[in-house]
């Protein structure tokens, strides 16, 4: 095959409306948090049907905000997939909690439920599952546990935007969930979060998102506002600007086509690997919509003569890029050392993490990158397969 052509992983999609949005916004009179966010927002909780939301400047902050908000701290226990990126794990860290990690579904490769309930004890406070990938979690289960146990759940969808489970978009409960519109994310402000939950939750949580000042501090740059203000607890700085916001707005317009070309791109591998035993597809069960913000293929070790990292070393000799999502977090010296976590403590876990790498999967991607995708990882399994002897 042709080596010459290259594949990005995850390039942004940003047309010329996002770019006029935030020149429009850089000539105004506000750069940070006010009209554009607050718009972002209304038209954010609009889209997935939340109860309310509160922009952020990451997932990361949006997840630790909620713990705070909830009042979790030392002494409490929160339960949380393995498979996740760090942050989900190091924001209860950060309150002094206990992260307690469980195993995954070998199929969705989310949380297993079973695990969870067996997770459970009096110290338990939050369920924290993680959508993986954009599959959302099977939640009737988990809420199941949440309401038996008196326990909260706060959702990490940071790949979840627009997923549905059983026809209900994840971040429409009032369970307070963490989106992300990070770079590579299927909706990007460059950097960005969005926190949705009640109007009642959220109030708690504006607060301390920007340094804990009392609400009459949020209008006081506005006509009308006072300079007076109070701080009703520590807080931090958490919120997303109004440039941000710009990007947020045409980037929420557009994602119904976004998605409809992620699906588009998904088919395309789905049919092309179809008959390839080399190669296991993503699980994507019947009872819901997914967001498809990743495309992981598994390796089935026996038939190739190459590992995981060795397969994703001919594809970079090959120009396509990839990557692995993600190194379990109980392998990280961190968490192994505090926690005495071994590597097989979480079976399933491993064993798919050693197999996985993540294809390209973006909506700027052209036609002929996916074909070139196609051929490469085709090319691959060609020169590297198990071979057979005839009977």
């Amino acid at each position: 095959m042709n080596k010459s052509h290259q594949v990005i992983f995850s390039p942004p999609l940003i047309g010329e409306e996002e770019i006029e949005e935030v020149v429009a916004t850089l000539r105004s009179n506000w750069l940070t948090t006010g009209p554009k966010t607050r718009q972002f927002e209304v038209e954010f909780t609009e889209s997935v049907g939340a109860p309310s939301a509160l922009a952020m400047n990451s997932c990361t902050a949006a997840l630790h905000t909620a713990l705070i908000a909830l009042g979790i701290g030392p002494g409490d226990e929160v339960i949380t997939s393995t498979l996740t990126f760090a942050a989900t794990v190091n924001v209860i860290e950060h309150v002094g909690a206990t992260p307690v990690l469980v195993d995954v579904m070998p199929d969705t490769l989310n949380m297993d439920p079973m695990r969870v309930a067996e997770a459970i004890n009096p110290r338990t406070r939050v369920i924290l599952p993680v959508h993986y990938a954009g599959h959302p979690v099977e939640m009737d289960e988990l809420q199941r546990l949440a309401n038996e146990n008196g326990i909260v759940i706060v959702e990490d969808a940071a790949h979840a935007i627009p997923a549905a489970y059983k026809g209900r978009k994840v971040g429409s409960s009032a369970n307070p969930t963490a989106f992300s519109f990070y770079a590579t994310k299927n909706l990007t402000t460059g950097e960005g979060g969005m926190l949705t939950g009640t109007p009642e939750f959220l109030e708690t949580a504006r607060q301390i998102s920007l340094h804990g000042l009392s609400r009459e501090a949020w209008g006081r740059y506005e006509k009308g506002g006072t300079w007076r203000y109070d701080v009703v607890k520590p807080g931090f700085k958490y919120n997303m600007t109004d440039i941000q916001a710009s990007l947020g707005l045409w980037q929420l317009k557009k994602l119904s086509s976004f998605q409809a070309r992620r699906q588009a791109i998904v088919d395309r591998y789905q049919t092309a690997f179809a008959e390839m035993p080399e190669l296991q597809m993503p699980t994507h069960l019947s009872e819901v919509d997914h967001a498809w913000h990743l495309f992981v293929l598994r390796l089935n070790s026996a038939t190739m003569q190459i590992d995981r990292d060795a397969f994703i070393e001919q594809l970079k000799e090959r120009g396509v890029s990839t990557s692995v999502h993600f190194i379990p977090i109980h392998t990280f010296t961190y968490y192994r050392e505090k926690y005495g976590y071994r590597a097989l403590d979480f079976p399933h876990a491993h064993s798919q993490f050693e197999r996985m790498l993540s294809l390209p999967l973006a909506p700027a991607l052209t036609d002929r990158d996916i074909d070139y995708v196609i051929e490469a990882v085709k090319d691959v399994v060609a020169c590297h397969r198990v071979r057979r002897l005839a009977a």
